[in-house]
């Protein structure tokens, strides 16, 4: 039990004490998924406007926690960019 005192009580690493005195960050609102709110039953690979606002400038599937969709959504459109990738509606990757 002395060398537990000398190195310090397990309330010591900064537990919810500590937290509850920093500034927390405001919330940020939760993004609902464009699909279910427009109601879209399909989400087509040859539509190209739509799933380039998925996609980065880098060519890289943007993921559900930025994009906001959910996970049936979020599926769908992922075969559909790698479709439209297959068939050169969309690159691969952005030269650069």
């Amino acid at each position: 039990m002395g060398e537990r005192s000398e190195r310090g009580e397990r309330r010591d690493r900064g537990g919810r004490e500590d937290r509850e005195d920093k500034e927390f960050r405001s919330f940020y609102r939760r993004r609902v998924c464009k699909f279910c709110v427009e109601k879209i039953p399909l989400i087509d690979y040859k539509d190209i406007q739509t799933l380039r606002g998925f996609v980065t400038d880098r060519g890289k599937i943007i993921p559900r926690r930025i994009s906001g969709t959910c996970a049936s959504h979020q599926r769908e459109l992922t075969t559909s960019i790698k479709r439209a990738r297959n068939i050169a509606f969309l690159p691969f990757t952005e030269k650069g």
